[in-house]
């Protein structure tokens, strides 16, 4: 056989291999609204830059009859490929294909593209479509996820990890989104849990949907587990390509730099933004985009733990990571689950060399009986935890109120924070004037012939003393009170002067955080 008809058969064996589980169960997957892998794979990467590898890969299963079933590609795609030029590793679990199960030929070629990218240090992309374990596999497709998880470990903080839900992903598959740094969903589409509706059912007696146990708004709202939300999966791709853009290949490197651009201070003044009522709330995303880039701010968590918000932006051109309290939610205390959501990314960005800018403006945490039950003590601690171990440059401006545990724990002076400034309009106590007065001041208080009129004046008296940043400032604590509109000339200059910041800690396999 010549060239000219191994050509022919190599092109007739890529031309079956390509058509997954064939056009019916293609019909079936467009019919629910779903891309296929590789419509989801060719939409996400750059034109013509996608090159598959294992494309002729077969499943070594023998038992029940799977010994006569032909399985394109093993039930899910790899390669490489390139997103605004910057190369990526992705896989796609085929649907069309045995649903998408995993067994061990289909464990082993997302393993060896993981390895792959771990090889050559850059991102990895992994969308999730399956019905979970190939059951006739029995062992070997548990020891194939076993094999993923390990590897999600060891890749955590040397690349990023990128999984997105664009399907079921059910039992032990769980657990290799939730290993890896981002999650995204799609509304209707994604679905995630440990035991499905039916087992519940049987188990517990309860009848709950799959939408309502484990659905997209599910994970972005209430368990966490997803980190971004999408109407579609088009949007969803979309904030793939935004994440590339602000994250670096690896450990190794920075972010990508771009041209300096001012933010759109006609729609963001900050001195606008800042109400002169110090109780009224405000929206901190707005302050957020009155210092950064083009006014460009990519939100992480945007529906869970809303009392934080986290993301990238660009200030002077650099990649920065944003914590920020929230005065518009629960008055932008920190708890259970705000605490969670800011020390993973604090180590996300002080694993890849992303400088922390803390915005401050909170009255502590929050308290109450379900919160102490809750473990309020062991999440609170670990943004203690996570910041005082980060070294990227680490810059914080108090705002307004940063009261007792909530000031230290929001990136202080006393957790290292390279820089720390203040409005005039903060406040850095103990706690509030109102509260610290009725203790201070109790006794006269109660003694006075008006107590009313005591309290106010005692509340004013304690104002006057840390109703402002002076007091902090004195002991050093405040490196500069500077006005709003100063913000961000003072955060582009702490970058400039921080950018070759080199600190370790002390020599140990590593510490022992509050998880």
């Amino acid at each position: 056989m010549g060239l000219k008809h191994k050509t022919a058969d190599l092109k007739k064996r890529m031309r079956e291999a390509v058509k997954g589980g064939g056009s019916k169960a293609i019909e079936k997957q467009k019919a629910i609204g779903k891309k296929t892998a590789r419509e989801r794979i060719l939409s996400i990467l750059d034109a013509k830059s996608f090159h598959e590898y294992d494309l002729f890969v077969e499943h070594a299963g023998r038992d029940f009859d799977m010994d006569k079933k032909f399985l394109p590609g093993d039930g899910v795609i790899t390669g490489t490929g390139s997103i605004s030029g910057h190369p990526v590793c992705i896989y796609a679990q085929d649907f069309t294909v045995a649903g998408g199960s995993l067994g061990w030929a289909h464990a082993k070629k997302i393993t060896k593209i993981m390895d792959h990218a771990m090889k050559l240090k850059i991102p990895i992309i992994g969308i999730n479509d399956s019905g979970g374990a190939r059951i006739q596999e029995g062992v070997n497709a548990l020891a194939g996820y076993g094999e993923i998880f390990y590897r999600n470990t060891q890749a955590s903080g040397v690349i990023p990890q990128i999984s997105v839900i664009l399907g079921p992903c059910a039992g032990g598959a769980v657990y290799s989104p939730a290993l890896t740094d981002f999650v995204f969903v799609v509304d209707k589409v994604s679905k995630m849990f440990i035991t499905g509706p039916e087992v519940i059912k049987t188990v517990l007696g309860e009848e709950i949907s799959m939408e309502e146990l484990g659905g997209a708004k599910v994970h972005a709202e209430i368990t966490g587990n997803a980190h971004f939300f999408a109407e579609s999966e088009e949007e969803c791709f979309d904030q793939i390509k935004q994440l590339i853009s602000f994250i670096p290949w690896n450990f190794e490197k920075k972010a990508e730099t771009f041209p300096k651009k001012p933010p759109k201070t006609r729609q963001y003044n900050i001195d606008d933004i800042m109400p002169t009522d110090p109780r009224q709330p405000y929206d901190v995303r707005d302050v957020i985009k009155s210092i950064s880039d083009d006014s460009e701010f990519l939100e992480i968590h945007e529906y869970f733990a809303a009392n934080i918000v986290i993301g990238f932006s660009r200030i002077a051109g650099q990649t920065v990571g944003l914590v920020a309290n929230q005065p518009l939610v629960l008055a932008g205390v920190l708890d259970v689950d705000s605490s969670d959501k800011a020390a993973r990314f604090i180590r996300y960005c002080d694993s890849f060399n992303i400088p922390l800018i803390t915005l401050v403006d909170l009255p502590g945490y929050l308290p109450g009986v379900e919160q102490e039950h809750a473990g309020v003590i062991r999440h609170g601690a670990k943004v203690l935890y996570a910041y005082s171990e980060a070294t990227v440059p680490k810059i914080t401006v108090i705002m307004r109120k940063a009261y007792g545990g909530g000031y230290i724990a929001m990136c202080s002076h006393h957790l290292r924070a390279d820089f720390v400034c203040a409005w005039p309009t903060a406040e850095i106590a103990v706690m509030g004037p109102e509260g610290a007065a009725n203790i201070i001041f109790r006794n006269e208080i109660k003694n006075a012939e008006n107590p009313d009129e005591m309290r106010k004046q005692k509340i004013k008296e304690y104002k006057n003393k840390f109703s402002n940043p002076y007091v902090a400032a004195a002991y050093g604590y405040i490196d500069a009170v500077v006005e709003p509109r100063e913000t961000r000339n003072f955060l582009v200059h702490a970058l400039e002067v921080s950018g070759l910041k080199s600190e370790k800690g002390p020599k140990k396999k590593h510490g022992i955080p509050p998880f």
